[in-house]
């Protein structure tokens, strides 16, 4: 059983962080609705891929939306109302299903096979955001302070 945490000593102290902690405050509240099935698997280093099973939707009854930090997966399937139905098992109800995406993580993809909607995504980080490496040259220090002390002689 999941308890709801109080954050509020967190944010006295800490800055900028926010949506973590949002993150987890809906993580803990029990999700209502668990249709459709999904995967999401680690394909590579910083590739990963989520695999709805949307048996039965067409491409133009899935729509997908890639906003900052949120990707959103919506089905709407069109009733037909000349169809009468002796059993109907089948769950093809609308759904709207929304991941959280962390920062530098888009879209590559998406594509509709066998009754599985396969979205590739990507973290992409940007060289300036990258480590890197800062090269020490104790040369440099010494000719320049060198240089100022032969300045201050010759004047």
């Amino acid at each position: 059983m999941r308890t709801n945490m109080d954050f509020s000593p967190f944010y006295r102290s800490s800055i900028g962080f926010d949506r973590i902690f949002d993150l987890l405050e809906k993580s803990s509240s029990p999700q209502a609705d668990n249709w459709p099935p999904y995967d999401i698997v680690k394909v590579g280093e910083d590739t990963y891929r989520i695999a709805l099973a949307v048996a039965g939707f067409a491409e133009d009854e899935l729509s997908i939306t890639h906003e900052p930090n949120l990707l959103v997966i919506n089905g709407s399937k069109t009733e037909n109302g000349e169809v009468l139905y002796l059993h109907h098992g089948l769950a093809m109800r609308t759904f709207d299903r929304r991941f959280e995406l962390a920062d530098h993580v888009s879209v590559i993809g998406a594509k509709l096979e066998h009754g599985l909607l396969i979205i590739d995504l990507k973290k992409e980080i940007p060289e300036e955001m990258k480590p890197r490496r800062i090269a020490i040259n104790a040369d440099a220090d010494k000719k320049s302070a060198s240089k100022r002390i032969e300045g201050n002689v010759a004047a």
